[in-house]
């Protein structure tokens, strides 16, 4: 993928809030996955919008860090991948499937994450996960303030197998992740589902969240407002007007609307 140039990468960097590294380590990429994750929300506004979801570099830039928005995995983790490869990392875009809770695989391209320098798996793009790479070369568990990760050979079970990847979560498996690299415009079949398929868990209703700067999370789903500490203590509050619903997005995410999400697919 190409790297952004220098005015667009230095933007970039104020979006997140980080200085420019001095120089491209897996410390500063560990610093830079987390700085992303706080403030660059996973949200699926534009499905909701009746937006279009533009995959290519000039578009995702435009959207996160000009229109200081967020978006899906493709958009997210391209938009970090480009900043990357501007910083001298050495990136690769990866097409995973996704693990459903009936322990279904999902479609092929269901989700992009990142091989940064050949080791460290990055992945901005897939909500309440990782809040640092993962390492390739490590063949035990991780522990991540996410969890304990685990990346290990998938099986070959007919859905995959050979060369394939799969992450794991406190035990359970998320994605399958296959090891080929791809380029950005591979993963449009995968977008166009995901923004119109009324399978897809993306066209239910509008999310909006950001890990926060204690290790916890908010996170805005349909009209309701969800606060989780690092501890994994709860609240929820139900927003009744539209003021307190763009008042949360203004607020919680940075996030300006002149006018709502409405579910494209809504749950019944």
């Amino acid at each position: 993928m190409e790297p952004l140039g220098t005015a667009r990468t230095d933007a970039y960097l104020r979006r997140l809030g980080a200085a420019r590294p001095a120089r491209s380590t897996a410390d500063s990429l560990r610093e830079l996955h987390l700085c992303h994750l706080r403030t660059v929300p996973f949200e699926n506004l534009s499905i909701h919008l009746g937006d279009e979801l533009a995959l290519t570099r000039d578009a995702v830039f435009d959207k996160i860090v000009t229109a200081g928005r967020g978006g899906i995995c493709y958009e997210l983790n391209a938009g970090f991948a480009a900043l990357l490869g501007a910083l001298g990392h050495r990136v690769e875009l990866l097409q995973a499937r996704v693990y459903g809770k009936d322990g279904a695989l999902g479609v092929p391209y269901d989700h992009l994450a990142l091989r940064v320098d050949g080791r460290w798996l990055a992945d901005v793009g897939f909500g309440d996960h990782t809040a640092h790479p993962l390492d390739l070369d490590e063949p035990g568990e991780q522990k991540d303030p996410g969890g304990v990760f685990l990346v290990r050979p998938a099986r070959n079970d007919g859905e995959g197998g050979g060369g394939d990847l799969e992450v794991l979560r406190d035990g359970v498996p998320v994605y399958r992740l296959e090891t080929r690299p791809r380029v950005l415009a591979d993963f449009r079949t995968g977008a166009w589902w995901h923004r119109t398929s009324p399978d897809s868990g993306f066209t239910k209703g509008p999310v909006c969240s950001r890990l926060t700067e204690h290790g916890g999370r908010i996170t805005l789903r349909d009209h309701t407002l969800i606060a989780t500490s690092a501890d994994g203590d709860r609240t929820e509050e139900e927003l009744t007007t539209e003021e307190e619903v763009r008042a949360a997005y203004r607020t919680g995410f940075g996030i300006v609307l002149d006018r709502l999400p409405v579910p494209l697919h809504p749950r019944p």
